[in-house]
């Protein structure tokens, strides 16, 4: 993740928690009528017109973060990241969006974005660094590791349309996470979407794992 879409990111949470502190009365209105914290967080999302990320970030919120002196704080903070931005959110919109979505990669769907990012990167989807094999040797050796619970990689869709790929590999007790973002899909902040979507994702595959990202395998 770059500093610019961290950046974004957090602009946005700080954007929904305003937004939030200024409709507060709906907002626990929202949040009572809700059946669970996935209901509400759903609710609060609908109901504000941010992002999930910014309603997560809400739920998350101490009662004494409620107070004037907070929306004071809250305000000077998205003043100040509105002003470190070089772009515009309109310019990266997926890095603040919730529309990227993963789902588990598919050795009979896939091999196509697969073969595309083999021919852009030529190396193998292991992340050890060694020269790619063949397709069908590649996707034989990935079951394999999936077999061993030693591995997981998603798909990163927006829409039906297939934008880059997430590769978890288990390696010394720790999961080494990279993404790649098709070339025609970079600099629109995917990278930040995916690699926020993959934390969740990873954890269910590989609990109590640590998870980490591997700089040289992100692309936005």
């Amino acid at each position: 993740m770059t500093d610019q879409d961290r950046t974004v990111t957090r602009r946005a949470i700080a954007d929904a928690l305003l937004t939030a502190l200024q409709r507060r009365q709906e907002v626990v209105e929202a949040i009572v009528k809700s059946t669970d914290r996935t209901d509400a967080i759903d609710a609060v999302t609908e109901l504000l017109g941010t992002t999930r990320v910014g309603s997560e970030a809400l739920m998350s919120m101490r009662l004494d973060q409620f107070t004037k002196e907070s929306r004071r704080r809250i305000a000077a903070e998205l003043d100040d990241l509105n002003s470190q931005l070089s772009f515009t959110v309109g310019e990266r919109p997926a890095s603040a969006d919730d529309n990227l979505r993963l789902r588990p990669f598919s050795h009979e769907h896939d091999r196509d974005i697969f073969a595309a990012r083999t021919d852009e990167i030529g190396a193998a989807g292991d992340g050890s660094g060694s020269p790619a094999r063949s397709l069908e040797d590649e996707i034989n050796a990935l079951r394999d590791r999936l077999r061993a619970e030693e591995a997981a990689w998603f798909i990163a869709l927006d829409g039906n349309e297939k934008i880059g790929m997430v590769f978890g590999e288990m390696s010394g007790g720790e999961v080494n996470v990279r993404i790649w973002i098709h070339p025609e899909h970079r600099k629109k902040g995917y990278g930040t979407a995916a690699l926020r979507r993959s934390r969740s994702e990873l954890a269910a595959v590989f609990p109590a794992v640590p998870l980490v990202v591997r700089a040289p395998g992100f692309s936005g």
